[in-house]
């Protein structure tokens, strides 16, 4: 799936239009907690968060999230806007919930890009 199939599928506003919507999307993670996303996430994962401060694009370019989808229809302050534009990484809004989101990527086939903490250290540690 790419980042524009994605915004289909999440019924999604991309909030910065240089992203690119080309780019693969492998699987899933939802989290609220940039450590969680730092020590279990895999590459090429769709981000799924409530938070929408410039730490999520920051934490996300580290994590080479391919896209982050800001639930129940939030909308981020300009310097979010501003970093993921630099960043060149999609900002998508979306007016469903986390859990509501999850199972619509479930069920699209993406899988779960988001390792047990049990299972080692990530490759960014």
């Amino acid at each position: 799936m790419n980042v524009q199939e994605l915004i289909e599928l999440v019924d999604g506003h991309l909030i910065n239009t240089s992203a690119d919507l080309s780019r693969e999307v492998k699987g899933g993670c939802g989290a609220d907690l940039m450590s969680d996303v730092l020590a279990s996430i895999q590459p090429e994962a769709v981000l799924l968060t409530g938070l929408c401060n410039p730490q999520v694009v920051r934490t996300s370019v580290m994590a080479d999230v391919a896209a982050i989808v800001l639930v129940r229809g939030k909308n981020p302050p300009q310097v979010t806007i501003d970093l993921a534009e630099e960043e060149n990484i999609a900002l998508i809004t979306s007016p469903f919930g986390m859990f509501e989101l999850c199972g619509r990527l479930h069920r699209a086939g993406l899988p779960s890009l988001e390792r047990s903490v049990s299972d080692g250290p990530s490759e960014l540690e």
